[in-house]
């Protein structure tokens, strides 16, 4: 189920390419049960939504996954280096008018 903080598949195609550079190395131990995009749809849902993680919708990861990731990855920047990414993507489109 799609919410109004899903990404959409436009926006992904964008977020796709830059999660390499930005995502902190990870261990595989085991490979991901979920999706980086269900990942990020499940951050963006908490974030647009204000609930605790605990109050996800079912069909989103489940909380502590997307909890654990968004911790992991607030902590290392990887959320400042995003945003500071498709900023700089922004200016150079808006140069370019």
């Amino acid at each position: 189920m799609a919410y109004s903080s899903s990404l959409s598949d436009q926006e992904w195609e964008i977020l796709e390419p830059l999660l390499p550079e930005i995502l902190p190395l990870k261990k595989q131990t085991r490979p991901l049960k979920w999706s980086y995009r269900e990942i990020l749809d499940g951050i963006l849902y908490r974030l647009k939504n204000g609930c605790n993680w605990c109050d996800l919708p079912k069909d989103l990861p489940p909380y502590s996954t997307v909890y654990w990731h968004y911790k992991q990855w607030r902590a290392v920047g990887s959320i400042e280096k995003l945003m500071t990414l498709l900023h700089e993507q922004v200016r150079i489109q808006v140069k370019k008018r």
